[in-house]
């Protein structure tokens, strides 16, 4: 399994954009599909969005399609999250997350990073 550290939230107005990063070890970092999830207070953890380890094609969740875009660099074990025209709903601790090839289960998580958006 890879270990992953989050780095970039804090406090931001509306409209307003920052850029999350989250650092991987390990030497097969190329192999793994790479998501961001986020979770709000009193609210389910939910998905942001992915990157899939070929090709680097990528999904968002609805609620960020078109202001958030995810990346990666291989090179630096690391995929970011780029975000937007952020909105008070978007106010959460943002989790990387990391599985191995076309996996199913989320093997790897973050510890989190606090994302406050003020209106």
């Amino acid at each position: 399994q890879v270990q992953l550290v989050e780095s970039g939230g804090g406090l931001v107005q509306a409209g307003g954009s920052l850029r999350l990063s989250c650092a991987a070890s390990g030497r097969t970092f190329s192999a793994y599909t790479m998501g961001w999830f986020r979770q709000a207070p009193g609210k389910e953890r939910q998905f942001v969005a992915v990157i899939i380890w070929t090709g680097g094609s990528t999904d968002y969740a609805d609620s960020v399609k078109g202001r958030f875009t995810i990346s990666r660099d291989n090179a630096k074990n690391t995929v970011y999250l780029q975000m937007n025209s952020l909105k008070p709903e978007d106010t959460a601790v943002y989790y990387c997350a990391a599985k191995w090839a076309d996996t199913a289960k989320w093997a790897s998580w973050g510890q989190g990073t606090q994302v406050t958006v003020s209106s």
